[in-house]
Order: C-alpha cells, then sequence, then structure tokens
C-alpha cells in the first residue's frame, strides 16, 4: 500500500495496478476516486517509468471520448469558415453600385472600363479589337479581304468583327455571309474569330464605285459625309464595353504585313495609322502614293479655311486646294524605319488602329464639316482637339489594290519612280 501522498491535492503518486481496481462507478471505488470521476478531473501522470504503474484514467461512457484538440480544431474551422463568407461578402458602401442585390440580378452585367483601355502589349493581356468594315459594291474585293483575315496573327478569338454593308447593287452581302461560315467552320481552331455582326443600313448613297467618280473632286464632300454617317453607324451597333481597341480596315487593301494590328498597337498611341502606297504599271512608274488624307496642319490651310463657306470641306490632293500641308505618304523612305512617328492632324481610313476610349470620349467620324473637314480626316482633328494622340508611321507602307481608271494616272512628279518595293513595308 501507498503510504505517502506525492502531491499536495493529496492523491498518490502511484496508481494501483490495473488488476487490483475495478475503475467503473460503483465497483469498490473509493470515495475518492468517484469524486473524480464525477467532477470530471484530469489524469494524474506518473513521473515513474516503472512499467508497472500506469495513467490513472477515469471511466468515460465512449460517446464522451471525443479528444479535446479534434473540439478546437472544429471550432477553429468553424470561425474560419464563418471569417471567409464574410470577406466575400460585398459590403454595401456609400455611392457602390456592386451591392448584394445589384449582383443578385441574373441580367446584369457589371464592366470596369479601366480594366480595357489597352496597352503595347494586348495580345499578351488578351485585349479584345474590334475590326470595323464598311462595304458597298465589295464582292469582288471579299475573296482578297478573306485572305488577309486568314493570315492576321493576332489571336482570332480576340478579334470581333463587324461589316456594314450599304447601297449596293451586286452580291457583297451574300458572299460575306458565304465567306464568314466558311472561315468560322474552319478545321483550324486558330481561324475561327469572335462576334460577328453583319449590318445592313442604307444611306442612298449615288455616287459609283468606278474610280473617276469615287474621285472626282466635285463628288468627294457629300460622298464623304455619307461614308462618315456609315462608319459611326457600324461602330455605335458593334463597340461593346469589353473592346479595348478599335482597327478600321478597308476591303480594297492588297499587300498587308500579317502582324499589323501587334506592329500598330507596340506603339501604343491612342490613334494610329500606317503609310498607304499603291503599285502601278511600270510605265506609270511601278508605285504612288495612295491615300494623302493623312497630313499635318499648314499655315496655307488654315489661311484657306477662313476663306471658305461654314459647310465647305477641304479635300487633299486637288488643285482646288492648295493647302502645302506636309502628307504622310510623301515622307516615305522604302528602307526607314517602320517605327518612326509623324505627328498627324489628319488621318486617312484605309488602316486605322484607335484605342475604343477615343470612341467612348465622344470622339467620332463627322457627318459634317468640322473645321473645313469631314469623315477620317475631321476624326484627326477632333482626336487632337481633345487631346489624344495621333501618329503615322511613314516608312510602315501597306499597300492600296491599283484599279486602272479610264484616264491614265500621270506619274507623280518629284518622286522616285524606279524604287524597289518591299512586300508589306
Amino acid at each position: 500500500m501507498n503510504r505517502h501522498s506525492a502531491f499536495p491535492n493529496g492523491y498518490a503518486a502511484n496508481a494501483k495496478k490495473r488488476h487490483d481496481v475495478d475503475f467503473r462507478y460503483g465497483s469498490g471505488r473509493s470515495p475518492d476516486l468517484e469524486a473524480k470521476a464525477l467532477w470530471n478531473m484530469h489524469d494524474l501522470i506518473d513521473d515513474d517509468k516503472d512499467s508497472d504503474f500506469k495513467t490513472f484514467a477515469p471511466y468515460r461512457p465512449k460517446t464522451k471520448k471525443r479528444p479535446r484538440l479534434a473540439n478546437i480544431a472544429l471550432t477553429a474551422l468553424v470561425g474560419l469558415a464563418f471569417l471567409f463568407y464574410l470577406l466575400r461578402t460585398p459590403f454595401p458602401l456609400a455611392g457602390d453600385a456592386r451591392t448584394d442585390q445589384a449582383f443578385d440580378i441574373e441580367t446584369l452585367r457589371y464592366y470596369d472600363l479601366d480594366d480595357v483601355a489597352g496597352t503595347s502589349r494586348g495580345w499578351e493581356r488578351e485585349e479584345r479589337v474590334l475590326l470595323c468594315t464598311p462595304l458597298r459594291d465589295a464582292a469582288p474585293h471579299l475573296p482578297m479581304f478573306f485572305s488577309h483575315l486568314r493570315n492576321f496573327t493576332y489571336p482570332h478569338h480576340l478579334i470581333d468583327l463587324a461589316f456594314l454593308v450599304s447601297d449596293s447593287k451586286d452580291r457583297t452581302e451574300e458572299l460575306l455571309a458565304e465567306l464568314l461560315e466558311a472561315q468560322q467552320k474552319d478545321e483550324d481552331p486558330a481561324q475561327p474569330y469572335g462576334e460577328i455582326s453583319i449590318i445592313h443600313k442604307d444611306f442612298g448613297q449615288k455616287v459609283s464605285q468606278d474610280v473617276e467618280s469615287r474621285h472626282g473632286f466635285a463628288a468627294q464632300a457629300s460622298r464623304r459625309k455619307l461614308m462618315a454617317q456609315a462608319r459611326n453607324w457600324l461602330l455605335s451597333a458593334a463597340l461593346r464595353p469589353y473592346h479595348s481597341w478599335v482597327y478600321w480596315r478597308d476591303a480594297d487593301v492588297e499587300t498587308c504585313p500579317f502582324t499589323i494590328i501587334e506592329d500598330l498597337m507596340r506603339h501604343d498611341r491612342d490613334v494610329i495609322v500606317p503609310n498607304i502606297w499603291r503599285p502601278l504599271p511600270d510605265w506609270l512608274g511601278g508605285e504612288q502614293p495612295y491615300d494623302l488624307n493623312s497630313w499635318q496642319e499648314s499655315e496655307t490651310a488654315i489661311a484657306l479655311a477662313d476663306t471658305l463657306d461654314e459647310d465647305a470641306v477641304i479635300v487633299e490632293g486637288y488643285a482646288e486646294y492648295a493647302t502645302w500641308r506636309p502628307h504622310l505618304a510623301y515622307l516615305r523612305d522604302p528602307y526607314g524605319d517602320p517605327d518612326v512617328e509623324m505627328e498627324l492632324d489628319g488621318v486617312g481610313g484605309v488602316s486605322i488602329l484607335a484605342k475604343a476610349r477615343v470612341f467612348r470620349a465622344g470622339v467620332h467620324f463627322p457627318a459634317f464639316s468640322f473645321e473645313k473637314h469631314a469623315e477620317t480626316e475631321a476624326f484627326g482633328k477632333m482626336a487632337r482637339r481633345m487631346k489624344f494622340s495621333v501618329v503615322g508611321l511613314p516608312h510602315y507602307t501597306v499597300w492600296h489594290l491599283y484599279e486602272p481608271s479610264a484616264k491614265p494616272d500621270p506619274p507623280v512628279a518629284g518622286k522616285r519612280h524606279g524604287s524597289k518595293r518591299r512586300l508589306g513595308w
């Protein structure tokens, strides 16, 4: 028998051997042991390493044997889950429309336009591009246009296509639908584009599509105002909140770098255009500037504008309006650095890359005389007026389709007609 109390609470340091004591209630237990079991007191552990002495453990029903550590872990888990729920719950703040109730609306779509501002590495950031192309009697050019679409290196699934077909007498709309269906069903998974829109809207354009009619001086003002309407209708119908860029592209481009979207985007400008030339037969010099609508303003042109009526529209490349402006087209060096920039006031519409925020800010294609200009040239002037950057690349060349006219095109005076033509540049 133990004769000494090893601890100040009066309990023996050594428990009786397991075969000497029944630890169940009421079977010969001492009052001390029953009290210990009743009050659920902690076991006493013998410091002796003698294997004859074991831990003093009162009997507990099986339903009460859950370890205390498990209880603590369960409580902590429940607490963490509740905390996570609180953190995920959007608290309604003053002026914040993103409340619990708002996001419970199934048809609600929330867009943060700061996330689609447009950057110089849009293809890496998965920025969406809206490609806009107005079409009128363009059936002969559509196969060539779709060959360019197939070769674009900007990820096709990040490009949405939008076409406006107006005042057409040929099969433009039918052929467009056929070519789009073939493009989207291509077995190459990299070929299909994103969202596609075909919009039909007639504007009563009476000017014929032959070269003489389209480029005749008398038709320029009215023709460009109607073209501006077509561009604005197309843009307003197709631009989505998730678009970062808008790329305007004419259907009658013959040769163009496949990387043009990335090449222009890398400059990170609000509005940027390449240089537009066209090939000519050798007997006419081999090549020629095509788009003279990309230019810098001149004092002569400003003075000329002050003498014109309010609704007058200045158009470049015609003897009737001698503006003496520096033109992007005439500054081309076929061996120059394609990344060199030139600040512009007016831009041509063959190939324009612009950040979508330019249009969201209110810049558009004026269908009226804006500072004595209309359509794309007025678009450039309006963008400059609203403090957006507008530049052109004099040595980055896109080649427009050559369309022979009834009257032979004269060689461009003062230009090198024998210079080499580098495809795509």
